[in-house]
């Protein structure tokens, strides 16, 4: 008897050790090929599989490259924000791939094939993000299908328009704030030079601190300080191979953000069993979505409704999407304003007509024209999320012939479709907020996404941009520094490498 449980057991361990090497050689080596085999006889080119690594070793050697130094103020950013990528399309043509370790990834830049794809979410899901980002958020960003239609319908009350007026005095303070310090920095000595980057990231972050979570004000800072490291050490496991189960060694870094994540998630907790305890108001946005899901649940059940730690997600999401989008949006516009001296009067004179140097209200912002046009044009030219991604589950046809199979995935490279030459002109790279003077063109202009996945926050981020810019064209003039240096690079958003130096110059009142 003992003999043969001894021989079984080697034989289950037998044909485990045989499974488990076909599974891997079938993830590492034989999907791959058969995927490029696929790809080519649709017609798509790109390198030959590199086993393991794909093309990752020379997109880190072009990242590096590129990064090493900033380029002429131009704004044909692609070549230094993606150069793997840019290089594949100048050597394959529009009809490329690269590899993300095992994974390829299909180039699209056909606007009609992005719409097709971006209007159905149930079609074409998100890949499934790195284990380690899930540190960082797993609220309505990563979520499919149903449960992503579920929580983006008790999200959406707290991003109506009715909602946003009341977030306007949140924004006037964070950015009444930020214009104290330049005072104090700029003083009443003319010009002074001023990196706008750090301090707009300050503002919006505390404006997600306010509008989020209203009088816990405080403790939203800390959560705001302790998400943007999580996004930090991300980074850089976006540009290695995934090696499955790393996440769970106790590395330094490992452990550091699992601390922050439990530090963020009790936070929360504590300002979430404030609002039940009746100790704050609920006319932020955690106030909205725990009123949104109380109703759903009293009306539908429990089922239909959030999990405290679902909630949680969700405010963690509000930092990581909120904060660096309209930081970002503005540290651009102010550039490109310090380069368009033209634009930058016209734009000053509409906000002096609108309200002089009084305060802004909902209505007069809305209002702004030329802001508007500035503010969408700039989206156009330097798209905070630059890359969208979405994969195939099963083998598929989109537009009029591309043929894809289950286990590719697609990347749009929206710089790329918002500068196309065909679409906006021969003038395509160049600052011309005219091009919104009718409102929105319906071709090829995708800032927040589009379809039923479109960003919740969009009107949001509008709303305060025109607040900031605003302000800050009332108080002040300003131009490039000698010493600013044009790198736009790729940090998971489109941020200024050597962030935003400007000269800044105090208006007379």
């Amino acid at each position: 008897m003992g003999d043969f449980t001894c021989s079984l057991a080697i034989s289950c361990a037998i044909l485990a050790l045989v499974y488990v090497t076909s599974k891997f050689l079938n993830w590492i080596w034989i999907r791959p090929k058969k995927l490029e085999k696929f790809l080519r006889q649709q017609g798509f080119h790109g390198n030959s599989y590199n086993l393991f690594h794909g093309d990752l070793a020379e997109m880190k050697a072009a990242t590096r490259e590129a990064l090493s130094i900033p380029i002429n103020f131009s704004n044909d950013i692609f070549p230094r924000v993606s150069p793997f990528y840019h290089k594949a399309l100048q050597k394959y043509g529009e009809n490329c791939f690269v590899w993300i370790g095992p994974r390829p990834v299909v180039l699209i830049s056909d606007p009609e094939i992005f719409r097709e794809i971006m209007s159905k979410n149930y079609v074409f899901p998100k890949p499934h993000g790195r284990p380690v980002k899930r540190l960082i958020a797993r609220g309505l960003a990563s979520l499919e299908a149903d449960k992503w239609s579920k929580h983006r319908k008790l999200i959406n009350p707290a991003f109506h328009v009715d909602k946003l007026k009341h977030m306007v005095p949140s924004f006037y303070l964070s950015c009444g704030e930020m214009l104290s310090k330049w005072d104090e920095i700029v003083g009443n000595e003319g010009g002074r030079e001023v990196d706008v980057w750090p301090h707009l990231q300050t503002m919006t972050s505390d404006v997600i601190s306010r509008t989020a979570f209203g009088s816990s004000y405080e403790e939203g800072r800390k959560i705001s300080r302790l998400q943007s490291e999580q996004t930090k050490r991300t980074v850089g496991e976006d540009r290695s191979i995934h090696i499955p189960g790393y996440r769970f060694l106790p590395t330094k870094g490992n452990r550091k953000m699992k601390q922050n994540m439990k530090e963020i998630e009790s936070l929360v907790l504590a300002i979430i069993n404030k609002r039940k305890s009746g100790e704050e108001d609920h006319h932020d946005l955690l106030g909205l979505l725990l009123q949104s899901n109380s109703n759903e649940i009293k009306q539908q059940g429990k089922e239909f409704g959030m999990s405290i730690d679902e909630v949680i997600e969700e405010c963690k999401l509000f930092y990581f999407a909120g904060q660096d989008t309209t930081a970002i949006l503005l540290a651009w516009t102010m550039i490109l304003l310090s380069n368009h001296d033209d634009w930058q009067a016209r734009a000053r004179d509409e906000v002096l007509q609108a309200f002089g140097r009084g305060k802004p209200d909902y209505k007069q912002l809305n209002n702004l024209k030329i802001v508007s046009m500035i503010l969408h044009e700039v989206l156009r030219l330097y798209p905070p999320a630059a890359m969208i991604t979405r994969c195939v589950q099963e083998e598929i046809t989109v537009g009029r012939k591309v043929r894809l199979p289950a286990g590719v995935e697609f990347m749009f490279p929206l710089i790329i479709l918002h500068q196309d030459r065909r679409i906006w002109g021969d003038d395509a790279k160049e600052f011309k907020p005219e091009r919104f003077g009718d409102g929105v063109p319906n071709g090829a202009y995708f800032p927040f996404g589009w379809g039923p996945r479109i960003c919740i926050g969009k009107n949001f981020a509008m709303l305060e941009a025109k607040m900031a810019i605003a302000m800050i064209l009332q108080r002040y003039s300003f131009q490039l520094s000698p010493s600013y240096s044009h790198a736009p690079r790729m940090l998971i958003t489109l941020q200024p490498q050597h962030g935003a130096h400007l000269i800044l110059t105090k208006l007379e009142r």
